[in-house]
């Protein structure tokens, strides 16, 4: 270990010098050696190599795939999935170039999972749309967005890829956005998945669920997304009331 480091624990001058190399002389998803051949590159212990990665995994710079190893995650391209819901608005305020391109519109009769989630009559027409959205000629999510037609009549694949959702619903058919419920749960990718957003199958990714509510109270949107858990961190603030 360097001398300078030498008032630090072990484990903190290794995560110093791991955190280096990553930002230095890696890239997102390399592989990180394993925990025998970082005990031998620096001369520590395997305990003090797994205490540097558990660490080194809790703020986001490595993630692990069960029974493959461990990665380098997306460390300069983060965002934070709280406070916009808009992944157009999101990716320009990062000076990122977003991309979004739909790769299925189709107009299907909702079951009783889509009805119950868009609170609409079992059978009822909707609106199916998969998108891919891109940053950079980077993958980083795959949606499945669900909208009640009777509220969105002319909506055509060439409007889709026109404007954002979100400005279609207020220029083009006069929803205005009340609010917007969201569910954030972790899981590993799927094959699909996978492939769409070019990554490992069983990389971690982030589900996240979003029911969109009009000024009537009326829910005019239902997503499934699965985003890059390389690429998104979520971040809330909890305020207490006196």
């Amino acid at each position: 270990m360097e001398k300078a480091f030498k008032n630090k624990p072990l484990y903190c001058q290794l995560i110093d010098l791991l955190k280096e190399k990553i930002e230095v002389s890696m890239i997102a998803h390399d592989k990180i050696p394993s925990e025998r051949e970082l005990t031998k590159q620096y001369g520590v212990s395997r305990t003090t190599v797994r205490l540097a990665l558990k660490e080194l995994e809790n703020i986001g710079y490595i993630y692990r795939c069960h029974g493959k190893g461990t990665f380098v995650s997306g460390l300069k391209k983060d965002v934070d999935l709280g406070g916009s819901y808009s992944f157009t608005q999101q990716m320009k305020s990062l000076g990122r170039n977003p991309e979004t391109r739909v790769l299925v519109f189709e107009n299907i009769k909702a079951d009783k999972f889509i009805s119950q989630h868009l609170n609409i009559l079992l059978g009822e027409k909707v609106f199916k749309l998969t998108r891919l959205r891109i940053a950079d000629s980077e993958p980083l999510m795959i949606e499945d967005t669900y909208l009640p037609v009777k509220f969105f009549l002319n909506l055509n694949s060439q409007l889709l890829r026109k404007k954002p959702l979100y400005d279609l619903f207020l220029e083009d058919f006069n929803q205005v956005i009340r609010l917007a419920d969201e569910e954030f749960y972790a899981s590993l990718a799927s094959k699909d998945d996978a492939k769409q957003l070019m990554i490992p199958k069983g990389s971690p990714v982030l589900h996240l669920v979003r029911q969109t509510y009009n000024t009537k109270n009326e829910i005019i949107e239902f997503t499934l997304s699965v985003a890059r858990a390389d690429q998104f961190h979520y971040q809330i603030r909890h305020i207490r009331n006196s």
